[in-house]
């Protein structure tokens, strides 16, 4: 934080305080823009949502890959390059998880919220917008956006929204696991032993998938159509689409060998969810399985046979707007300029590339308020590359989408394969630079920036 700051009078309200929401009000005030930051919870909870903390994660606790030369990894250090709450406050919640950030939920959580509630110029006011504020508006309602903002935004947009429905795996309370069975290892031994594994073998993937697909799984209203996106797939649909796709996918067991030297024939992985290892993330078991089949299928894994679950998987609506047609590269309504969404409602999937859009937003509206203007990222960098998806693709398929090297620019020369990411990755690193210092923007120093591609 600067250590004196000028506020601009007339407050920009952000409504919504998940991680877009936070990264966004946090990067305004600092700025110099009064922000009054909206959060219904816990006057108003959701179908995911436990406490009326800021920030609170609830699909995964993964930040997913912390590699530099990885998207993900990539957009992390772009985002620390000025200074992102989100990305700091996870580091300082870390837990052990290989090449991956994850974090502790709850110290997470309560790191942006205390940050947020001492920060002057901020504003939180604890309650549900029934209506859109006046002036300008980011709204960072999320995936579960309430019905009342929801008919507010299909008022603006002029058509219906879409739809998909996003599952929460279940965690599990390790210290009631049978540990015989289990052992801890990563794969191909990258990160140390930070992921408890549990072996299977032919015979017993096979009756473990036969239960899979033939569980219970939670009714959806009649009118309700389920599209799942597919990085979030709940593991009984990955089993109906063959007998070994989940051998493939979240239960692959290339790369990891039993501590006797055997190959499992599959494996289910947990990752801890906390700084010790009593609670465990079954990792890409997101379900809509009725809470009692989950006990009886996934109690039925070795080790389990006296597991207590923490919490269950579910599933739960998602809501994004057909960004290519309403959006522009500064995430303004096109028909509403005064009003700009960021996080999930526009299309991007997962934590880390809400918390992007925020704190983009962030940047955009804090230099139009010192009468400047910034010329939107460059696709060539994560943050461009982010608003390019949201913006030119094609609007009839339009989907929600991770961050990855498929919505960059394309490289200007060919290379070898295996040093693509590296080459995407570096390239991005020296455009942001050139940007930022277009536009006479304060950079932070960052750890472990993308190294230069040789050769």
């Amino acid at each position: 934080m600067h250590a004196r700051i000028s506020f601009v009078s007339t407050k920009v309200h952000v409504v919504g305080g998940g991680l877009a929401g936070t990264e966004c009000a946090y990067q305004l005030v600092r700025r110099g823009v009064s922000v009054v930051l909206h959060e219904m919870r816990p006057v108003r909870s959701t179908p995911a949502h436990k406490t009326g903390d800021l920030a609170e994660l609830v699909c995964s606790n993964s930040l997913r890959s912390d590699d530099p030369h990885h998207a993900a990894g990539l957009l992390k250090r772009e985002m620390e390059r000025f200074g992102s709450l989100v990305i700091a406050s996870a580091r300082s919640a870390a837990v052990p998880a290989g090449s991956a950030l994850a974090v502790d939920r709850d110290l997470f959580a309560h790191a942006i919220t205390s940050t947020l509630a001492a920060l002057p110029g901020l504003e939180i006011r604890r309650g549900e917008v029934l209506e859109i504020p006046d002036g300008d508006t980011v709204l960072a309602t999320g995936p579960l956006t309430s019905e009342a903002m929801a008919e507010r935004l299909q008022e603006l947009l002029g058509e219906d929204h879409l739809y998909f429905y996003d599952s929460i795996a279940p965690i599990v309370d390790g210290s009631t696991l049978d540990m015989e069975p289990l052992f801890w290892a990563s794969r191909w031994g990258k990160g140390g032993d930070d992921y408890l594994n549990v072996p299977l073998d032919r015979e017993q993937y096979l009756e473990f998938h036969r239960e899979l697909v033939e569980a219970e799984v939670q009714p959806l209203h009649d009118f309700e159509q389920a599209l799942f996106f597919e990085g979030c797939l709940p593991i009984e649909e990955i089993a109906r689409r063959g007998v070994d796709t989940p051998r493939f996918g979240p239960m692959k067991s290339i790369g990891l060998a039993a501590p006797d030297g055997t190959r499992p024939y599959a494996v289910v992985q947990l990752r801890r969810e906390s700084l010790s290892r009593e609670l465990l993330n079954i990792v890409g078991f997101q379900s809509r399985l009725k809470w009692s089949e989950q006990k009886r299928v996934f109690g039925a894994l070795p080790g389990f046979q006296n597991a207590e679950f923490v919490r269950l998987g579910q599933v739960h609506r998602n809501t994004f707007i057909n960004s290519p047609t309403h959006l522009d590269a500064y995430y303004r309504l096109q028909r509403h300029p005064r009003i700009r969404l960021a996080g999930q409602i526009t299309g991007v999937e997962g934590y880390l590339e809400s918390a992007a859009t925020g704190l983009a937003i962030a940047l955009y509206l804090s230099a139009e308020r010192q009468g400047r203007s910034l010329a939107p990222f460059p696709a060539t960098t994560a943050f461009g590359a982010l608003a390019r998806h949201l913006t030119q693709s094609p609007a009839k398929h339009f989907q929600p989408a991770n961050i990855n090297y498929g919505l960059f620019e394309e490289l200007e020369h060919r290379m070898p394969k295996k040093m693509r990411r590296a080459a995407y990755a570096e390239r991005a690193w020296s455009r942001l630079e050139e940007w930022a210092r277009a536009h006479d923007l304060e950079l932070e120093e960052v750890a472990s920036p993308p190294q230069a591609v040789s050769g």
